[in-house]
């Protein structure tokens, strides 16, 4: 048994293979517990207990020195893809892309001097150290850049864009091979313009939801040098999570139980996420993450139950809301308000300003204990 799911283990071995792997996926389907994960296992992927040479003194112990010496047998599945599994040096580093991330801070560049008036310095940026530690003996680096879309990334990137792949690094042993790609580095020891190459024991990590773009997309010349991995929303996930049937069950009149709230928050979930792929795209979906705990457990009584589920709908429709923005027509559609639901709690009514025709969406704007049920039933219907 391995402590990491295969999902960590596959980003593993794509880093392994690839050394830059691009994660994405909407919001709440697990970016930033997968990087958390991926980021452990290989911290940690060396650290199995070694087993001593002789019995040790256990003053707690029914025998203060046991005949036989317990030892932890390695995570076989995570030693089989650990990216330069026989390096013990390993370290991560983690950045958030912004708008107004630049290449100094990223790799080197001027700055001004905080303690000399006047003067400047080069930067020590965050992939600069990163493969600095790389190229070290026994060291290997796992650069982790989420939100990578959310900043001018090409910019940031600038010259290194050609140098990431893994064919194009030197070699293991820090060695140039004929495919090393160097580019222009002002170097930070130096202050020098230099020719710079990445070793191979350096790793990158990035993970964006496609719908945000706030400065400038991802050319498909910067995205093809990386492993996509992409998450999607899984009702599978919430049905394990919650308890309930593997297939769909019809949804109650009135929930007596909290199994009975689930199935409809998972099924009106599950609805809303179906109208916003054919209405916007698959990008624009809300992931499983957004209905679940915190605390990693749902509640067993049917008030607290009721309770998660007003909270969590109110989420979802505040999404709704940004994703549908502009289109009434499309709300409407994915809320069940077309009339197609005789009593549904949401309705497209026709108005009029002046003598325009308008369209008003009316139902409540947030749920409640006492109204979330209702909703729920309606928009899975």
């Amino acid at each position: 048994m391995t402590a990491f799911s295969p999902e960590s283990l596959e980003i593993l071995a794509a880093l392994s293979e690839r050394r830059n792997v691009l994660i994405s996926g909407p919001p709440a389907a697990g970016k930033s517990r997968l990087l958390n994960e991926v980021a452990q296992a290989f911290r940690g992927g060396t650290s199995s207990p070694l087993p001593t040479t002789s019995p040790v003194l256990d003053p707690v112990g029914a025998v203060p020195i046991p005949a036989q010496v317990p030892t932890s047998p390695p995570d076989v599945a995570l030693q089989a893809v650990l990216p330069s599994a026989g390096r013990t040096d390993r370290r991560v580093f983690r950045t958030v892309f912004h708008q107004n991330s630049k290449h100094r801070d990223f790799l080197s560049g001027l700055t001004p001097s905080i303690s000399q008036i006047g003067a400047f310095e080069v930067t020590k940026g965050i992939l600069y150290r990163a493969s600095e530690h790389a190229r070290t003996a026994s060291g290997a680096s796992l650069l982790i850049i989420d939100e990578i879309n959310r900043g001018p990334a090409v910019q940031v990137f600038g010259g290194a864009i050609v140098a990431i792949e893994a064919e194009k690094r030197l070699a293991p042993d820090g060695s140039p091979q004929d495919a090393t790609q160097y580019f222009e580095l002002l170097d930070p020891l130096s202050g020098q313009m230099i020719e710079y190459a990445f070793p191979h024991h350096l790793y990158i990590l990035g993970a964006m939801n496609q719908a945000d773009v706030s400065v400038e997309p991802l050319d498909v010349a910067f995205l093809r040098r990386w492993a996509p991995y992409a998450l999607r929303p899984d009702e599978a996930v919430l049905r394990i999570y919650f308890g309930l049937p593997a297939q769909a069950q019809a949804v109650a009149g009135q929930p007596a139980t909290s199994g009975e709230v689930y199935e409809a928050l998972v099924q009106a979930w599950a609805k809303v996420n179906a109208g916003i792929a054919l209405g916007r795209g698959r990008e624009f979906q809300v992931g499983h993450g957004v209905v679940m705990t915190p605390a990693g457990t749902a509640p067993a009584t049917l008030n607290d139950a009721l309770d998660l589920a007003a909270r969590s709908w109110n989420i979802v429709r505040t999404h709704l809301d940004e994703v549908f923005f502009g289109d009434l027509s499309g709300l409407a559609v994915v809320l069940n308000a077309t009339g197609a639901v005789p009593g549904a709690p949401y309705q497209l009514e026709d108005a009029f300003f002046g003598d325009e025709p308008k369209q008003v969406l009316k139902g409540p704007p947030s749920a409640d204990a006492q109204t979330v049920y209702g909703i729920l039933a309606a928009v899975a219907a």
